[in-house]
């Protein structure tokens, strides 16, 4: 790490960082690399304001790209995705609980990777933390151990995908069941392309709705006074009125695809900005079993889920 950098330094340093992610050179695993590197070496010196940034610009990012999907597409690869959506979350979910019983992981803790591998990453740990009475180190934990492997997946899934010449369709539903996060999961399959991208997004975020059920299975699960209310990702709800206005509304056949390339670029951002807040620190705070149950239920899921595509899809 590079010490005694003024700030005023390090603010010019991080916004040219940031500027670069609009060029068209700069894909979502070059911002992330880029975003990581900045942190350790630099320090990012907008900590403070950009975890909310993040969490808008991702929201953002996905409804605008919807504005580029076919309505008949999306209900399509929903239908065709429903069941193997339904048998992989709870096959993740049990799995997971059982390897960190194994492996005598806190319990919280092991809840709230199940839930992110097996739904969607970080909104489901933010989702399922409250309903559980999970305490800020075991939701650090867990948030920490699934953003390393996202980060992995990120790099990995593209590169895995070229070498077992997989198509659009298959790459596009496997990033969008073994990938934890949204933003890793639209990162990645926007590198294998474009069909790839629309069938990770409508896939994923069709599993993300499951963290409603789920939430529900955790609080009977862990019934206590005083629960939080169950956060719903509303957002998602906004990407489906994105596909149904950019296909029934015909002015917007013209403005869609600017909105879309925009989106695009906020994504990358996006994923610069995740890489810019993951620090040394928080990597280190994973324990060595956490990461084991983790890595193991990632491998299991991505494997299974691959066998069967491969096989059937």
């Amino acid at each position: 790490m590079i010490h005694n950098i003024p700030l005023v330094i390090r603010k010019m340093i991080f916004l040219a960082a940031a500027f670069l992610c609009m060029f068209s050179f700069m894909d979502a695993p070059k911002a992330l690399a880029l975003g990581f590197l900045l942190s350790v070496f630099v320090q990012h010196p907008f900590r403070q304001y950009t975890g909310r940034l993040t969490h808008y610009l991702l929201q953002f990012s996905v409804v605008g790209l919807g504005f580029g999907m076919n309505l008949h597409e999306a209900l399509k690869v929903g239908r065709e995705g429903f069941l193997f959506t339904v048998c992989s979350i709870f096959f993740t979910l049990l799995v997971g609980i059982f390897i960190g019983k194994v492996l005598h992981n806190d319990r919280k803790t092991s809840a709230l990777i199940s839930s992110g591998t097996a739904i969607c990453g970080g909104s489901a740990i933010a989702a399922i933390s409250p309903i559980i009475k999970a305490d800020e180190n075991e939701i650090s934990v867990a948030l920490a151990c699934v953003f390393i492997l996202n980060s992995i997946a990120l790099f990995l899934f593209p590169a895995v995908g070229q070498w077992l010449n997989m198509s659009q369709h298959q790459f596009g539903l496997w990033a969008a069941v073994a990938i934890h996060d949204t933003s890793s999961v639209v990162g990645a399959a926007g590198k294998f392309g474009n069909e790839a991208l629309q069938i990770a997004t409508t896939v994923k975020l069709e599993r993300a709705l499951w963290i409603i059920p789920v939430s529900f299975i955790f609080a009977l699960i862990y019934k206590r006074e005083g629960q939080r209310k169950i956060k719903i990702p509303y957002f998602i709800f906004l990407f489906v009125l994105a596909i149904l206005l950019s296909n029934y509304i015909p002015f917007l056949d013209q403005v869609s695809p600017y909105v879309n390339v925009v989106a695009k670029k906020g994504l990358v951002l996006t994923l610069f900005l995740i890489g810019a807040n993951l620090s040394i620190e928080a990597v280190r705070k994973v324990g060595a079993k956490v990461l084991v149950q983790g890595v193991l239920l990632w491998l299991l899921i991505s494997v299974a889920s691959l066998s069967v595509i491969l096989g059937f899809a």
